[in-house]
């Protein structure tokens, strides 16, 4: 429903920020509220989860702290609250390390993390990361600069169909030897490439 809010923050407290957008104050729960600094603006980014007795704003710091919690909370034995415990240690390229290489240890030094749920992170989300440790969702295309908005077009909208930014990586050097006209064009080429 909400994708930012762009506001003042007004309190930080413990658990959570809130952020007055134009004369209303949202309550965000953040994995550091400390992160942001009271009577200073920021874009906050967040998402509304609903559940049967609640309905609340969880906020992030960027695109990507967002994309990791709504992986997380997919994964069975997952909920926001404990999405957001695993955020705030902030050490995303070891939460990435332990996911690619099944470092169940790691992943249940989180609060209530027992060893069958880290099993299940590591199995719903290995593979889900690029090479610069971003974390894929339809809503936020990975980069592929490129110098050619065309073929980036091309690129982000391979991304969205649900190709790997792996299998995007092989073919784009093939792709920036072409001398196509549009972002349709690219991607119509990137398809054949793939599709060999």
């Amino acid at each position: 429903m909400f994708e930012y809010l762009n506001g003042l923050v007004s309190a930080v407290t413990p658990s959570y920020i809130v952020v007055d957008v134009q004369g209303v104050g949202y309550k965000v729960q953040v994995a550091n509220p400390y992160r942001y600094e009271e009577n200073q603006s920021a874009r906050v980014y967040v998402e509304q989860v609903v559940r049967d007795n609640e309905q609340a704003l969880y906020g992030f710091y960027d695109l990507n702290e967002k994309n990791i919690f709504l992986h997380l909370i997919s994964v069975s034995g997952i909920g926001p609250k404990s999405a957001l415990a695993i955020l705030a240690g902030q050490d995303l390229q070891g939460l990435i390390h332990a996911i690619e290489n099944d470092d169940v240890k790691y992943l249940t030094k989180f609060p209530k993390i027992g060893k069958r749920t880290a099993q299940q992170i590591i199995l719903d989300l290995s593979g889900k990361f690029t090479a610069e440790g971003q974390m894929t969702l339809g809503e936020a295309p990975v980069q592929f600069t490129t110098g050619n908005q065309e073929l980036e077009d091309g690129l982000a909208a391979l991304d969205s169909l649900g190709y790997s930014a792996k299998e995007i990586s092989k073919i784009k050097a093939q792709l920036e030897k072409e001398n196509l006209k549009s972002a349709d064009e690219y991607l119509r080429a990137g398809l054949k490439l793939l599709s060999k």
